[in-house]
């Protein structure tokens, strides 16, 4: 099982050679499968550490939680989900690239790694015993996906979290305002109560904005 997050962490001031190894793996990964599956990428570049942390404000930090990570990728997003939560917590990341799951599983022992779809994120929670969640953070690449799809996989997020719980996505600010962009809004607002869009990311590949979303715990 991998270690439960908040133990065994790298202490604060870990070599700087360690951390540009830990990036250029990330880099070398996202650049193999972006080269030979493009269709299954949606960005330029992992995302960055100050992206990452715009979308795990929404982890809870003071309590154990579950949180599930869709699109994980690399990782880059993954670390500083792991940071911020407290320990006897459990961090789930569903990956549908094969080769991306082999490199997270290898380079991220602590993250729970499971190959799937997130079109299927109820069934794959039931296949190993997880029930509501606290939370959930996405870097999927939505603009690959069709309406259908995406309003799939917002369901079973939206039915997979606790009344009140957050999903929070990562979008680039070049596409907010296309037709594309308005359309995925529309399908947030159609599955959430509360939809809102964050800050502007400047330290992102492109700049990037999250979406928070909520359904009323009423429901």
């Amino acid at each position: 099982m991998p270690e439960q997050p908040g133990r065994e962490r790298p202490a604060s001031g870990a070599p700087l050679r360690d951390r540009l190894a830990s990036l250029a793996g990330e880099y070398a990964a996202f650049v193999r499968v972006a080269a030979g599956r493009p269709r299954r990428v949606g960005a330029v570049l992992p995302t960055s550490a100050w992206g990452g942390r715009a979308l795990a404000q929404v982890v809870p930090a003071s309590r154990p939680a579950t949180v599930v990570e869709l699109g994980p990728g690399t990782g880059s997003v993954s670390d500083v989900v792991h940071q911020r939560l407290a320990p006897g917590s459990t961090h789930i990341a569903i990956e549908l690239d094969a080769d991306m799951v082999r490199h997270l599983r290898e380079a991220k022992p602590w993250l729970d790694v499971v190959h799937g779809d997130a079109a299927d994120l109820r069934a794959l929670l039931a296949e190993h015993d997880v029930g509501e969640l606290d939370a959930v953070v996405s870097a999927l690449p939505w603009t690959l996906m069709t309406g259908e799809q995406q309003s799939r996989v917002l369901a079973e997020v939206a039915r997979a979290l606790r009344p009140g719980a957050p999903f929070t996505t990562i979008v680039y600010n070049h596409g907010i305002s296309t037709l594309q962009g308005r359309l995925f809004r529309r399908r947030l607002e159609r599955v959430f109560d509360e939809v809102l869009l964050t800050r502007t990311v400047w330290r992102n590949m492109p700049p990037a904005r999250t979406y928070v979303c909520r359904t009323s715990p009423a429901r």
